[in-house]
């Protein structure tokens, strides 16, 4: 197939994609060198994601997550990523970082992720796992509550962390799904694999982030490149 054009994505917007699909939006997450930001800036990725959650091999101090940012400025959206934290916390990054989209991939509920929301004024997506078709149907509860759900494959029990963790789940389980919210794909990704995944769940925004690195938490800038053409390619 030729190389589909992209459209802006509007997270308010539940159906943003008109038919022929464009190329999904793409998420280059846990994100810890100046390397990995300006390689995630060149192959054109439309979001760098920042963790802030110290269990992670990904996860940034304060003024290492403030230091990227600052190098980012105006060049790429900013998404931190949080898992169960405190409103303290988050503050501190959205003021240090000033992160363009909160993501929280913890236990949150809609009624925590609507506060959230209102709190700072800033557009939310909550990650939700999915090992069933069930899974995506729970899911629905955070319209109204997150602007974007983003499906990652469900982690192993006694997991340390909630994602990165190279997982793949069912995409046929997305096959023509008509979601009530804007949503996105995640979960195992890689360059050898998101042209098909696109091409299977018609996904209008990809998030990546152990598939693009040597090792956990050292990110590989030709991997990048190769992942964000790929992801165009379907």
């Amino acid at each position: 197939m030729g190389q589909r054009q992209s459209t802006a994505f509007d997270p308010q917007t539940a159906n943003p994609y008109p038919h022929p699909m464009p190329a999904p939006h793409i998420k280059i997450c846990g994100l810890t060198t100046a390397a990995a930001l300006e390689a995630t800036i060149a192959a054109r990725a439309d979001y760098a994601g920042l963790v802030i959650f110290p269990p992670s091999p990904r996860h940034l101090a304060l003024k290492d997550a403030s230091a990227l940012a600052a190098r980012a400025a105006g060049r790429i959206k900013l998404v931190g990523l949080f898992v169960d934290a405190a409103d303290s916390l988050i503050s501190d990054v959205v003021t240090a970082a000033k992160l363009d989209v909160i993501q929280l991939h913890g236990k949150e509920d809609p009624a925590r992720v609507a506060a959230i929301r209102a709190a700072f004024g800033k557009p939310v997506w909550k990650a939700t796992a999915v090992s069933s078709a069930d899974d995506i149907v729970r899911a629905e509860r955070f319209a109204g509550a997150a602007d974007l759900v983003l499906f990652d494959a469900k982690p192993p029990k006694g997991a340390a962390i909630p994602g990165g963790l190279g997982l793949v789940f069912d995409w046929t389980l997305l096959a023509g799904y008509k979601a009530p919210l804007p949503w996105g794909l995640a979960g195992g990704l890689s360059p050898a694999n998101v042209t098909e995944a696109v091409r299977a769940t018609q996904a209008p925004l990809v998030d990546v982030s152990s598939g693009v690195e040597s090792a956990p938490g050292v990110k590989d800038e030709s991997l990048i490149t190769r992942f964000c053409k790929a992801a165009r390619a379907a």
